[in-house]
């Protein structure tokens, strides 16, 4: 039997019992990241007599969105590692081990050297796993196979509860017991996802275990060099002041516009692109932009959202049966989650019903950046407001996933139909660029965020993206045009 002919194979819900292992790994993963995600920030700033670290809110906020941005980074590099190397499998594993050993180091490590140790494990884990565990979905299906798209909504299901319960769990550890256990916690539910899969994985397709490019071995010498005098250059970087804490998210948002940049020069001056393929890329620029401005918001839910939640937030609640109690700050981050797995099932119900009639990618894209700008307009009521009501953000962060159910799911699938025949992955890669550049800005921006200026600092950022938005769509009609027949 081709094992990779799962079309007999209905043990999980009609789908192939192997979605199930890729499923709980997808949703520990997702609870280890949020979960450490939801209080790491508040780890760094608190002050030592509470727990934390005393480093600077600016600068913490900063050292967050470099981390997030990081993670998209090293997706880039978690495909190429699993194209050359090592294969999907591989990678993906070896991924979820750095992951379990990146929160493991967050709680036994003390101080700064734990969260250096623990973030930096923990991005590049999380790029390995982000840029390998989707293939090995599609892997376990035939090209036409029905049931493809209903996998995909299941296990990407995986991720969103595993974003629900993952602040939610390790907020209550963290409030309750302190930050270490926290950590602890997101550790233990790594290595439960992972101990499921490992009893599983030989169950995958043999296709996931091959080597798609295999580097050949005369270039190992020269790949090496490279990856040894990236690491010394940010040694050094290190060493001599050009890198630190207070300027790492900047460093990553210009490593990114510079990647960035390479990859569409790349793109619009190959021979081997065609001129209709050149168009489409042309046509992504402004669609790039766009996804950059709506992330450098979104993600700010794990930076100055989580500030917000602290120090502006009235998280004291009177609950039946219960008493007074205080939410944990890290379960504003819940709010998204909860309303994706709520709402996409509608947005998709809406799509099919609308049919040939729903609106065009960039049009989705102008209106999800438009309500993003708009969710950060709805800061500005309660800026007199002593303490915020926690239902206010919940309702901002419905604005914001909303305008991320527009973006996000047709993003990466833009993506690889508006990439060239000669560089599918290039257009992927850029994808994700967009996604890290945003998450960069988003630790940048923080740093100009504070309880004094709430006025100018929402007000700015929410009308310059809504303009952004609305640009995108008054060139939608151009940009569809430049799309070449890809909808």
């Amino acid at each position: 039997m081709n094992r990779a002919d799962d079309t007999i194979d209905r043990g999980f819900f009609g789908q192939p019992r192997m979605l199930a292992n890729l499923f709980s790994v997808e949703l520990w993963e997702r609870f280890s990241f949020y979960g450490m995600q939801g209080i790491v920030l508040i780890y760094m700033y608190f002050q030592t007599t509470d727990g934390g670290l005393g480093i600077d809110q600016g600068v913490a906020a900063g050292i967050v969105g470099a981390y997030g941005g990081s993670v998209y980074l090293f997706s880039i590099v978690g495909g190429w590692v699993a194209d050359r190397l090592i294969g999907s499998e591989r990678t993906m594993f070896v991924s979820a081990v750095l992951i379990m050993l990146g929160h493991i180091a967050l709680a036994v490590i003390p101080a700064v050297p734990g969260l250096a140790t623990g973030l930096i494990l923990v991005a590049i884990g999380s790029g390995g796993l982000k840029a390998t565990i989707t293939n090995l979905v599609g892997a376990l299906y035939g090209t036409d196979d029905p049931r493809r798209d209903a996998g995909f909504s299941i296990f990407y299901m995986g991720v969103n509860i595993g974003g629900l319960i993952g602040p939610l769990l390790t907020g209550l550890a963290q409030q309750r017991w302190g930050f270490h256990l926290g950590f602890g916690l997101a550790a233990i539910g790594m290595a439960i996802g992972l101990a499921q899969y490992g009893l599983a994985r030989r169950r995958l397709p043999d296709t996931v275990h091959a080597v798609p490019n295999p580097l050949p071995r005369q270039e190992y010498p020269k790949w090496l060099g490279i990856a040894v005098a990236a690491v010394l250059v940010v040694v050094l970087a290190v060493l001599f002041g050009l890198l630190t804490a207070e300027n790492l998210a900047d460093v990553v948002v210009g490593a990114t516009v510079i990647s960035a940049i390479a990859l569409f020069a790349i793109l619009l001056t190959s021979n081997r692109v065609s001129p209709d393929e050149h168009s489409r890329v042309v046509s992504f620029i402004p669609m790039f932009i766009g996804s950059a401005a709506f992330w450098a918001l979104f993600q700010q839910q794990f930076t100055v959202v989580t500030i917000y939640s602290d120090t502006r937030l009235d998280r004291d609640l009177s609950l039946p049966f219960l008493g007074d109690w205080t939410m944990p700050i890290s379960w504003v981050q819940s709010f998204n989650p909860f309303f994706i797995i709520l709402l996409a099932p509608v947005f998709a119900a809406a799509w099919t019903r609308m049919g040939d009639r729903q609106p065009v990618t960039p049009t989705k894209f102008g209106l999800g950046i438009a309500l993003m700008g708009a969710a950060f307009l709805l800061f500005l009521p309660m800026a007199s407001v002593t303490s915020v009501p926690a239902l206010w953000v919940a309702l901002i962060m419905l604005v914001a996933t909303c305008g991320e159910l527009l973006l996000s799911p047709v993003g990466l699938s833009l993506s690889t139909k508006l990439a060239p025949k000669a560089y599918p992955v290039l257009m992927v890669a850029l994808f994700y660029l967009s996604v890290a550049l945003g998450t960069a800005l988003s630790g940048s921006l923080a740093g100009f965020y504070s309880a004094e200026n709430e006025v100018a600092y929402f007000g700015t950022l929410g009308a310059v993206t809504i303009t952004i938005g609305v640009v995108l769509l008054l060139l939608s009609r151009r940009i569809t045009v430049l799309m070449r027949g890809v909808h």
